[in-house]
């Protein structure tokens, strides 16, 4: 079901109070990323998303390589992924990222990541709609 285009809606905060600034996946600011572009491609588990450009984003493409770990253990699914170049070389020298899949519909996919801010955990939450 991840295979295709999704817009990525909304990035928010959970278990936390008070105004954040958070840099994703080493990237860009979370503002940019709403509204990006991810498609994924399951035949070959390579895709991209794409940042629009703006006055504090820089646009473009961004391609990865992903996959669905599954975690037996607490029955919960990871989607991870790695950063590649256009000939699907890594180019981050196997430093990825994991999300929690908290909700995959044939429409609708909700990922979450754990982190800290000031020794507090905060959860950032990516909603997104299937193209």
């Amino acid at each position: 079901m991840l295979s295709g285009t999704w817009i990525l809606d909304d990035v928010r905060y959970e278990n936390n109070q008070g105004m954040f600034k958070a840099v994703l996946f080493n990237d860009a600011d979370a503002i940019c990323f709403e509204g990006s572009n991810w498609f994924f491609r399951d035949n070959n588990s390579t895709g991209r998303y794409t940042i629009q450009q703006g006055s504090l984003c820089q646009g473009g493409d961004r391609f990865i390589r992903w996959s669905v770990v599954s975690n037996p253990a607490n029955y919960t699914n990871q989607l991870q992924f790695k950063f590649i170049d256009e000939k699907r070389n890594d180019v981050s020298g196997g430093l990825g990222y994991r999300l929690n899949i908290a909700q995959l519909t044939d429409t609708q996919m909700t990922l979450k990541s754990n982190v800290t801010v000031d020794n507090k955990p905060v959860t950032l939450v990516y909603e997104f709609t299937k193209q």
